[in-house]
């Protein structure tokens, strides 16, 4: 799908303006922070008064309906003029480092059990703008953007429009990210796996575990039937022998349900399994039973978590265990749309 970035430049070709206009155009977004056509003072007053007439006033095409804020944390709910919902989250780190959470799908159909997103079921596949639109909003805002991480609502290897997505990020005249500065997290879609890793091969990856036990992960991910487990470990290993990179395994806590030692010692033999095991990272993330209002999951207590981790500990496999800074990320980015518990962020 092209993007209104090659519109717009399509567009200044129709009314003869020379190639320059387009850069002036970009520096007046990416660099100047300029969002509104008649602010951009770069541009000839006849040029801002045509984009104008044919786009309105401003580049950006996503509302803000909501914002939260707690901390390092701010979530913002977004609709686009056709009434997509989406949401995107912006992470203030120490030493001033921002990231950014965004969403690549309206709900997301795969179901998983423990995800507040996973329960509105599939809505839409976003379009490239409006996935690069929500940090296009915070860029406007004079946010610097650091980093980017494809963990919010939806499963971006399932939305067609993941890799046109990617080259609007990546264009050094656009959003100018590095591959290595964005992170995409999946339940596992083996066949767009593949492709990622020859056309983007130094994104980071992020691959939903939640259970090491193949049936069990049926239960809590039903996409486990589509794309086993051994499957995508497989495509897994493809992606690390070809790139160098460490890929991260995301391991949302579950009272009762996944934190058992067993679990833990499941964990440590399905990654010595693997060809290249050293570059398996462990994200071990406490569940945010806040997130979904009738959720039967609970987060695991302070004394399994610190069994699980000892144990995983013990072994030679790398681990980190995430803050409730992160909690939300794990479960869809949150859900501004209905009740939210933003105090233990």
């Amino acid at each position: 799908m092209p993007s209104k970035y090659l519109h717009l430049q399509q567009f200044l070709a129709h009314l003869k303006e020379p190639t320059y206009r387009y850069t002036q155009l970009l520096q007046s977004i990416f660099q100047q922070n300029i969002g509104n056509f008649a602010a951009m003072k770069l541009l000839p007053k006849f040029v801002r008064k045509m984009l104008i007439h044919e786009y309105w006033e401003h580049i950006l095409n996503l509302q803000v309906l909501k914002t939260q804020r707690a901390k390092q944390i701010e979530k913002v709910l977004f609709t686009t003029p056709e009434g997509t919902l989406l949401e995107a989250m912006h992470l203030q780190y120490k030493k001033s480092w921002s990231s950014f959470c965004i969403s690549s799908q309206e709900g997301c159909g795969y179901a998983c059990s423990f995800c507040a997103t996973g329960k509105l079921g599939f809505k839409k596949n976003l379009t490239p703008d409006e996935i690069t639109d929500q940090l296009l909003y915070f860029l406007l805002q004079g946010q610097r953007i650091d980093s980017v991480s494809f963990m919010g609502m939806g499963e971006p290897l399932a939305n067609p429009f993941l890799f046109e997505t990617l080259k609007l990020l990546t264009h050094p005249q656009l959003f100018g990210l590095s591959q290595r500065r964005i992170t995409i997290s999946t339940v596992g879609i083996i066949p767009t796996l593949y492709e990622l890793t020859t056309s983007f091969p130094q994104v980071h990856l992020t691959f939903s575990l939640h259970s090491p036990f193949p049936d069990q992960r049926s239960e809590l991910m039903p996409v486990n039937q589509i794309f086993p487990l051994y499957e995508v470990l497989k495509a897994l290993d493809d992606h690390i022998l070809k790139t160098g990179k460490r890929v991260y395994l995301a391991y949302v806590l579950l009272q009762d349900v996944n934190d058992s030692l067993l679990h833990a010692q499941e964990i440590i033999k399905l990654v010595k399994s693997r060809k290249i095991p050293w570059l398996y990272h462990l994200d071990i993330i406490p569940y945010n039973s806040n997130e979904a209002e009738g959720n039967a999951y609970l987060s695991s207590n302070a004394k399994q978590l610190r069994a699980f981790v000892n144990c995983i500990k013990k072994s030679w496999l790398s681990i980190t265990v995430r803050t409730q800074f992160w909690t939300d990320i794990a479960a869809g980015c949150g859900q501004l749309r209905g009740k939210i518990d933003l105090d233990g962020i």
